[in-house]
């Protein structure tokens, strides 16, 4: 297979031990019930294997609905996914599963999503700081707030629980480029990455005039717990909800799914480079 066969939006990769993992929302079924997620896997980047479900929907889960996002992250040696869900009956939430390899299966180890359980919130991803602490930085959804905001929240070191309450970093009207015309304003697909240079950036996206963008957040103290300011956007031609890995010949890259049509989307693939600490595709 290669990305113009995989219909998956949020496209997310894991390198481990001489491959590549990609994970992402079911085109299929993103916007319906659902019953799993997904992984593929490829040496090359090029040609990928055929779907491996990696996640299957337990019996008497707590949902069952648009199941997105899946991130997977290797820390204290085993495999933690983060992934957006909800129920007829239940806000959206971010819940945290473990397994202990990238193949899965991956399976809850608490009970609910760790975002607040009265929050609308999607798209947590995972930030561990300069001190080792680990952090879940999510999205307070626009169909709650109307301005969407980008939060984070510190967790035990164990992932089991918040150890703090949530806070917002920045919201979806904040951007000099922002729309102001706007009632609500989006944000989604927030990543955590720092840069050769130090600078710790955010990227994330959100809608403008051009379409669906992928954006550019910094943070003045290159800490979570900065004051945050926006960069020029990455990528403007309808595509986003992206992320930042290095390939195993030290080549940066971004994916991010183009277009945000259902169910046109698939992977695109872009190299990036660093000026300054600031990024610029290829």
């Amino acid at each position: 297979m290669t990305f113009k066969d995989i219909n998956i939006r949020d496209p997310f990769v894991l390198t481990y031990e001489g491959k590549y993992y990609l994970y992402g929302t079911r085109g299929e079924t993103a916007w319906t019930s659902a019953k799993g997620l997904d992984v593929y896997v490829s040496d090359d980047m090029e040609n990928w294997s055929e779907p491996h479900e990696c996640f299957s929907v337990p019996e008497n889960f707590w949902a069952d609905k648009e199941i997105w996002a899946p991130e997977v992250h290797r820390y204290n040696d085993c495999f933690y996914m983060f992934v957006s869900l909800r129920s007829d009956n239940r806000c959206r939430g971010t819940q945290i599963l473990k397994s202990q390899s990238p193949m899965g299966p991956f399976l809850p180890f608490t009970d609910d999503a760790i975002t607040p359980p009265e929050w609308q919130s999607l798209d947590g991803t995972f930030y561990v700081d300069k001190n080792g602490d680990p952090y879940i930085v999510f999205c307070h959804e626009w169909v709650q707030v109307k301005d969407g905001q980008i939060c984070a929240m510190k967790l035990t070191k164990d992932l089991s629980a918040p150890a703090g309450e949530p806070w917002i970093l920045f919201k979806g009207s904040d951007p000099d480029w922002a729309d102001k015309s706007r009632e609500t304003f989006i944000t989604d697909g927030p990543f955590m990455y720092r840069t050769e240079c130090g600078r710790l950036l955010l990227i994330w996206s959100t809608f403008t005039p051009t379409g669906y963008v992928q954006a550019v957040a910094s943070s003045d103290n290159g800490e979570i717990d900065g004051n945050w300011s926006h960069d020029e956007l990455l990528f403007e031609k309808d595509g986003g909800h992206g992320m930042i890995f290095e390939d195993y010949n030290g080549v940066k890259h971004i994916i991010l799914h183009s277009p945000n049509e259902n169910p046109k989307e698939r992977p695109v693939l872009f190299d990036l480079t660093e000026e300054n600490g600031k990024l610029r595709l290829i």
